[in-house]
């Protein structure tokens, strides 16, 4: 185990008399010890020898995963000029990556004496109740309590005169002291995910307050005080029971954003209703709801949309959220006209979305047009991103492509409601954004004078930039992949922006693999490997470099950047061992499903999912669907591509633009859901029998010839094959009658969407795209003008049953348009809206054929081309 964290001085080197620093956690007056396994234990060890240094230190985080949380925390209160105590919970993660809650459950009486401190965290902990400490911190202005189990905050909480912002977000707090009303200096308020009831007149005392978040709680009224909070510009109240609120509330002179989504709401006062900053989706209002798409977004206006679409801004800027969660803000002057920009997000093609070595892609692609037009202000993008299962050693940016390559954007991340996280860049341009989870970047300048770079992910990895080492600036990056085990030592990888070698060598200090020490090391075992940038070719270069050790590491020079791995072995051919390693290092477990739903067995979803997500899934899907166990587990690299194929009698009922001969084409990214739903069917009479066959997934093209015996096992010389699950397609029942509707109990009079010249849809052609919708009615519903709140109704009226909930959405639609000529026109939009140029391609062709058919009876009668239609022969499809 290395040394705990020593102090440092001015320029970075170990303080005369002190231990060596295992890292750069104390740098001035910060201690930064959360990051470290047994943070807790360093922090107890500098106590007892250097307590007169941490005196000085006014800037403490800890994590209350520590098993010695317990003992450090009697010793905290001896620190006091101490301003900033962090004591958060959630760096420990369950099987399922959520946060593990710290064991933080109160804390000494004693810390009410820190009389300096200003700043408290104690999110993600057990806290009950609030300490009786607390109050007693009369200079405290920031208090973060979230991802706890308070029920109740104590009558003299307003005694935090000073406080500014408090958050007491994912909590069980049912109601709030009268003396909140006393926080005079309060300006944000965060109490969202907690279980109010009711709110103290109080409140309306909270006169310096410019945010409150009250969504998420049992509110089903909130007082008229609330609107004495002039300072307010943010209220949210979404997701709560409201059946009215004050008409007051639009008098707020500064208040930019009124959300009142999801709420009981029948009727609003008009004075609320016109202002263009109340959002109001999703109350059961007796109006019907205004059309989605704005013709203008004015200043502080905020508009949502679905998965693609426009929508134009002014040089008075505006806010626009799209239902998938992302978020765009355009400042004041940011377009200097009024500007139509174009969204759509896109799954990601692996031709085109390049990834680097162990990086991890966490959204789809959004594309924003027009592409190149600079802005005069930068326009800041929020996206939503799937939480990778680590941010130990990673780190999450937003990634764009500049129509050349891709390159990283500076990136800030947070977290919305519901766990939700989000990156945020700031862009002059438009173009394609990704955002991707990679290797943690140490980046420095190096100057003519030399410098020294550590490892944020393992402190005791450090480059030391001799002066004369370069001529003119560079900048050079470090990143560690993966944990040090008995046989090797961390994965470094260094780069820099010049291709140039350096003039003198560059001295690393890299760990010795675990178990290994200067006292025992035998160093005929010791190789170090230096590795290509693709990682497929790893050399042994320990013989020409001065590898130099002490108790703990080994130092080396270099003059050029690479990959470099310390390896302890009696291997004498080390190279290929480590390449198959770092492949192993770059790949995902995963298990392949394949089920059929209960109500409609040619309905089949296909998925890939990683190991560790198997059950939660199954879990989720049982109640619909059923299935054989998941295959065996492979073994698959992030962006992998495979295909799957169904064989033995079933084929694919549709054409797809991702099949290919038959095969579904499939790409694996191990945070994205790897998942598709089709129809299969069987050219075999069911009537008499059921069909048993299967479906293959390959990691490439299907082999052209397989034999019988090996499509049945499929093992041996198919190199490709990765498994094999059954689908069985039950016999079919014969109707009792001519008398059974194809409609499912649906009746509707004939139709016939269209007109004779352009071709028409009747209602044969309707039931046969019904059977291709799938999952994806409720989109398609959208983008062909139903309301959210018709679409949920339909979704309610026919629930459990997807296909009378298709022909509802469907039939309803061509019934109300049947008499508009360029109906099947929006049609067709509306199904390439959603994603779906299968069904569109298809509608297509039929209309492609009736206006065949119409032009032939034209011929047929000997008529001219400009002939009435109203004599001339019409075809039916």
């Amino acid at each position: 185990m290395a040394e705990p964290p020593g102090l440092r001085d001015e320029r970075g080197e170990g303080a005369p008399g002190a231990p060596a620093p295992a890292s750069p956690c104390l740098a001035d007056n910060r201690l930064n010890l959360d990051v470290y396994p047994d943070g807790c234990g360093h922090f107890l060890q500098l106590l007892e020898r250097h307590r007169g240094d941490l005196a000085r230190v006014e800037f403490v985080r800890l994590s209350s995963n520590d098993r010695l949380l317990g003992t450090a925390l009697g010793a905290l209160p001896l620190l006091r000029s101490l301003k900033s105590l962090v004591l958060k919970g959630g760096h420990a993660r369950d099987e399922f990556g959520s946060r593990r809650p710290g064991s933080l459950t109160s804390l000494p009486p004693d810390f009410g004496n820190l009389r300096c401190l200003t700043h408290l965290d104690l999110s993600f902990n057990r806290l009950s109740t609030l300490p009786s400490c607390i109050p007693h911190l009369r200079s405290l202005r920031v208090l973060l309590v979230n991802h706890n189990s308070l029920e109740a905050l104590p009558e003299d909480f307003g005694c935090l005169s000073k406080l500014t912002f408090f958050s007491a977000m994912r909590n069980q707090l049912k109601g709030l002291p009268r003396s909140i009303g006393e926080l005079a200096a309060l300006q944000d308020l965060y109490l969202s995910e907690n279980a109010l009831e009711y709110l103290p007149e109080e409140v309306g005392n909270l006169h310096s307050c410019t945010e409150l978040d009250l969504s998420g709680n049992r509110l089903a009224n909130i007082p008229d005080s609330l609107a004495n909070l002039k300072c307010l510009r943010r209220l949210h109240l979404h997701s709560n029971l409201l059946v009215t609120v004050p008409a007051s509330l639009a008098s707020l002179p500064n208040l930019s954003r009124l959300d009142l989504q999801n709420n009981r709401l029948r009727a609003v006062p008009p004075e609320i209703q016109t202002s263009p900053f109340v959002r109001l989706r999703g109350n059961p209002l007796g109006e019907s709801e205004p059309s989605p798409r704005p013709v203008i977004a004015q200043c502080h206006t905020f508009i949502h949309f679905f998965f693609s679409g426009s929508f134009t801004v002014t040089s008075e800027g505006c806010r626009v959220f799209l239902d998938c969660g992302i978020c765009f803000c355009f400042p004041p002057g940011a377009a200097s006209v009024p500007l139509c920009v174009h969204f759509r997000t896109l799954e990601p093609d692996p031709r085109w979305v390049k990834l680097r070595h162990h990086d991890v892609l966490l959204s789809p692609v959004l594309e924003l047009q027009p592409h190149g037009l600079e802005f005069q202000q930068e326009v800041e993008i929020w996206m939503p991103f799937a939480s990778p299962q680590t941010l130990q050693q990673r780190e999450v940016v937003v990634r764009t492509f500049s129509g050349q390559s891709w390159s990283d954007l500076r990136t800030k991340v947070g977290q919305r409601k519901k766990s939700k996280h989000v990156a945020c860049c700031s862009v002059l341009h438009f173009s394609w954004f990704l955002v991707v989870s990679r290797l943690v970047e140490n980046e420095c300048k190096v100057p003519a004078e030399g410098t020294l770079l550590f490892s944020s992910v393992d402190p005791d990895i450090k480059v030391v930039f001799p002066p004369g080492v370069t001529e003119e600036t560079r900048s050079v990056k470090l990143q560690v992949c993966g944990e040090p085990w008995s046989d090797s030592s961390p994965l470094l990888c260094l780069s820099q922006d010049c291709p140039a070698d350096f003039l003198r060598p560059v001295r690393i200090q890299l760990p010795l693999p675990l178990g290994v020490t200067g006292l025992n090391l035998d160093r005929s075992r010791l190789r170090l490997l230096h590795g290509d940038l693709q990682g497929q070719t790893w050399d042994d270069i320990t013989s020409q470099v001065v590898l130099e050790f002490t108790h703990l590491y080994a130092i080396f020079e270099v003059t050029h950047f690479s990959w470099y791995w310390l390896w302890y072995t009696t291997k004498t051919y080390i190279g290929g061992i480590a390449k198959k390693v770092y492949e192993r290092l770059r790949m995902y477990q995963v298990n392949f499903i394949a089920l059929q739903r209960k109500k409609d067995p040619e309905q089949v979803l296909l998925q890939c999912v990683p190991k560790h997500k198997v059950d939660p899934v199954l879990k989720k899907l049982q109640d619909r669907y059923r299935g054989p166990e998941p295959s065996d587990m492979v073994e698959m690299f992030e962006g992998e591509q495979f295909f799957a194929a169904f064989e033995r009698g079933i084929s694919i009922d549709m054409d797809r633009p991702d099949c290919v001969d038959g095969r579904l084409s499939f790409i694996f990214y191990s945070h994205l859901k790897n998942m598709k739903e089709i129809y299969v069917t069987s050219p075999v009479d069911r009537k008499g029998q059921a069909v048993k066959g299967q479906v293959s997934f390959y990691r490439g093209a299907v082999p052209e010839s397989v034999p019988e015996e090996a499509s049945r096992r499929r093992k041996g010389p198919d190199s490709l094959w990765l498994a094999t699950l059954p689908i069985k397609l039950p016999r079919l029942k014969s109707r009792s009658g001519d008398n059974s509707s194809p409609l499912n109990g649906f009746s509707f009079p004939p139709l016939n969407l269209g007109n004779a010249e352009t071709g028409y849809l009747t209602q044969a052609n309707l039931l046969s795209i019904a059977r291709r919708v799938g999952g994806d009615w409720q989109t398609i519903g959208l983008n062909l003008g139903f309301s959210y709140q018709q679409i949920e109704r339909i979704g309610y009226n026919h629930r459990e049953d997807l296909d009378k909930q298709i022909l509802d959405m469907l039939f309803s639609w061509a019934k109300q348009n049947s008499e508009d000529p360029n109906c099947v026109e929006k049609l067709i939009t509306a199904m390439k809206e959603s994603g779906r140029q299968d069904i569109a391609d298809e509608i297509e062709a039929i209309i492609e054929l009736g206006r065949q058919k119409y032009r032939e009876s034209i011929r047929r009668v000997g008529l001219e081309q400009e002939s009435s239609t109203e004599d001339s022969a019409t075809a039916m499809v």
